[in-house]
């Protein structure tokens, strides 16, 4: 269950429904609930077709306003001006801390960048083909395959389903996602080498905006850290009732610590 507190971040949801699948809605959501408040929720395409149909029902269930935009010029699409245009509309109320941008298309790159230049976070969401470019100019990039369910549909023809948990020796042998986790924890730990988690991961998002955990079949940061055995895990307790805080520290020896005498 989220905890959505009053001081939650305010987001607005824009959906380029001509390039994503209305199968996708409520993890998106439940996604988007982790970050902030979704205090507008819109979908463009031209409504007015067939091919967005299977649109109707989500829009209805989740309360998504649906923008209508026709085609002005066949082959080219005016969805994604409507949506550019809208988003700087609503930068400009100065009400809005976030936006998530929904889709795959490298089109959005620059609308992602002058989001951030104005000082607000930018979440995208798109499947595994994604351009590199828009991934790169979020803050956080998800997957949508990373949010489906092995029952669900989610996963499209050309698009890459959610991968089995892999092994240790599988991870251990992925020498870019070791030294990934490691330059992290080593960037934030104390003379101890030990590190929150936390500090962890939001390390590792600002270098890889698309990095996930889910990516490699475990559902959070400190159980793919555990399934590659080279780190130590420990949960501390702050006191008082509060949520225990878990630490990670690498088992490897750090070159400017010598070895305790016997």
């Amino acid at each position: 269950m989220v905890l959505i507190s009053e001081n939650a971040a305010r987001l607005a949801v824009l959906i380029d429904a001509d390039n994503a699948r209305p199968a996708i809605t409520e993890a998106l959501l439940a996604e988007v609930a982790k970050y902030g408040t979704a205090h507008v929720k819109r979908a463009y395409g031209d409504w007015t077709g067939t091919s967005l149909k299977g649109w109707k029902d989500k829009l209805l269930a989740q309360s998504i306003q649906p923008i209508q935009q026709f085609a002005y010029v066949t082959g080219k699409n005016a969805t994604d001006a409507a949506m550019v245009i809208d988003a700087m509309d609503l930068l400009y109320t100065g009400r809005f801390d976030g936006f998530c941008i929904v889709s795959s298309d490298s089109d959005f790159t620059r609308l992602a960048s002058r989001l951030r230049e104005s000082g607000l976070t930018v979440y995208g969401f798109g499947e595994r083909k994604t351009p590199k470019p828009f991934v790169a100019a979020c803050d956080k990039f998800i997957y949508i395959e990373n949010l489906a369910s092995p029952e669900s549909d989610v996963a499209t023809a050309d698009a890459v389903p959610p991968s089995p948990a892999r092994t240790s020796a599988q991870l251990k042998a992925d020498t870019a996602l070791v030294n990934q986790l490691r330059n992290a924890v080593e960037a934030a730990s104390d003379d101890d080498g030990w590190a929150a988690l936390a500090s962890v991961g939001h390390i590792i998002t600002k270098q890889r905006p698309d990095f996930d955990s889910r990516s490699y079949g475990y559902a959070k940061l400190s159980d793919l850290m555990a399934a590659t055995t080279l780190f130590e895990l420990e949960r501390r307790s702050p006191g008082e009732g509060k949520p225990g805080v878990i630490y990670a520290r690498d088992k490897q020896p750090r070159p400017d610590k010598k070895p305790k005498p016997t």
